[in-house]
């Protein structure tokens, strides 16, 4: 922990730390950290994917959309096909 905290700006890092939260059902302090972390740096495209399934999972179905829309945005940027189709994917089941 105390290298989190000496490090704590760093993108996977931080993302490694809110999927640890989502394992021992911290959910707020994961939906938090990816929040920073996306605030910080929205290229980082793996976590939209995982802020949306937290927001699925606490029935805000509308601003999970609104992350898996952005995520795609930024994976379309970067190129990144896998992480936009599975940003799709995901994007599509909530609107069924």
């Amino acid at each position: 922990m105390e290298y989190i905290k000496q490090n704590g700006k760093d993108s996977f890092l931080q993302h490694a730390l809110a999927l640890e939260y989502i394992k021992i059902d911290r959910d707020e302090e994961a939906r938090n950290v990816f929040n920073e972390l996306l605030l910080r740096e929205p290229t980082y495209v793996g976590s939209y994917y995982h802020l949306g399934k937290l927001l699925e999972r606490a029935g805000n179905f509308e601003k999970a959309i609104k992350i898996y829309e952005r995520g795609m945005q930024e994976a379309k940027k970067a190129g990144d096909m896998h992480s936009y189709n599975e940003l799709m994917g995901a994007k599509e089941d909530v609107e069924e």
